[in-house]
């Protein structure tokens, strides 16, 4: 079975008139269109990860997630594609039927694990990693999310695909590691803008600076805005589903909710609020395509 990753993801400019008379140009990188199963940021994180653990030997991927984890969803395509058995262990209690993220992961093969939530917290824990192995065997370990210093390489990739001069670049921030990665391919002068998607969502500086500490290098080229979850990790209200609707008639495109959407919002009131200055060149990276 063959996989075909779309890369380098197109970059088109989107024509909005809510952004032009403040003399800001924005260009979506369109990321959702690398793959339908693996999409943007998701593969970005995997692609060497994949390439070590295949170079190691190892036949089976574990990791992390909660019961409606993209990151799960793209793992266990990945073992689909490229030949792994995949282990996900779940946050939670086993819920039937199966939501349509479980689901599809199970049919692509994936062994679902549940652990309650206290254990769950105790993840990085040497311990429950070990007692793991001892229960699945060796196993390749992806973190949460997928966010390591060999998921900031594919993530540092990103910047030089776009082929044009711009000032700042957006991203949908969940464990801090696509903005990390991102920021470290960077050139001089630029920054990147990581949207946390999670309530509180200050504290993904210091997940931000051990990634790159992890990688190797630190940068200050980056930031993160916390005030645009609108209530927390998944969580919608009705101005947020009202700009989806809006952006849908402008652009003929449904914005993913969970995590672009939210950036998207962002991005047009901090144009608005006057944080960017005329002439700014902003990209903003779509990781995902439209979920229900």
């Amino acid at each position: 079975m063959s996989f075909a990753p779309r890369v380098p993801s197109p970059v088109v400019e989107l024509s909005d008139d809510r952004l032009a008379p403040y003399g800001v140009r924005l260009y979506l990188k369109r990321d959702d269109l690398i793959h339908p199963e693996i999409p943007g940021n998701k593969w970005r994180k995997l692609k060497y990860n994949l390439a070590h653990a295949q170079a190691a030997g190892h036949g089976t991927l574990l990791t992390f997630g909660g019961a409606y984890s993209n990151h799960i969803q793209a793992v266990a395509a990945a073992g689909h594609y490229f030949g792994f058995s995949t282990i996900g262990i779940i946050r939670g209690e086993e819920h039937l039927p199966l939501n349509p993220v479980l689901a599809y992961a199970a049919d692509r093969g994936m062994r679902l694990v549940y652990l309650d939530r206290t254990t769950y917290r105790a993840k990085h824990d040497p311990d429950l990693v070990e007692g793991l192995r001892r229960e699945f065997g060796d196993y390749y370990l992806l973190p949460e999310g997928g966010s390591n210093a060999l998921a900031l390489r594919g993530c540092a990739e990103l910047p030089a695909e776009i082929p044009f001069a711009f000032d700042a670049i957006c991203c949908a921030s969940g464990t801090g590691g696509t903005l990390a990665g991102i920021a470290l391919g960077l050139g001089e002068g630029q920054r990147a803008m990581g949207f946390s998607a999670l309530k509180g969502g200050g504290f993904l500086a210091d997940d931000v600076r051990r990634l790159q500490e992890g990688y190797g290098r630190v940068t200050d080229n980056w930031s993160i805005e916390a005030g645009y979850h609108f209530g927390g990790f998944a969580r919608r209200d009705a101005e947020l589903d009202d700009f989806i609707s809006d952006f849908a008639e402008r652009h003929s495109m449904v914005l993913e909710w969970v995590y672009v959407a939210k950036m998207m919002y962002g991005i047009v009131d901090l144009v608005h609020s006057g944080r960017f200055a005329p002439g700014t060149v902003v990209v903003a990276v779509v990781t995902g395509g439209a979920t229900c």
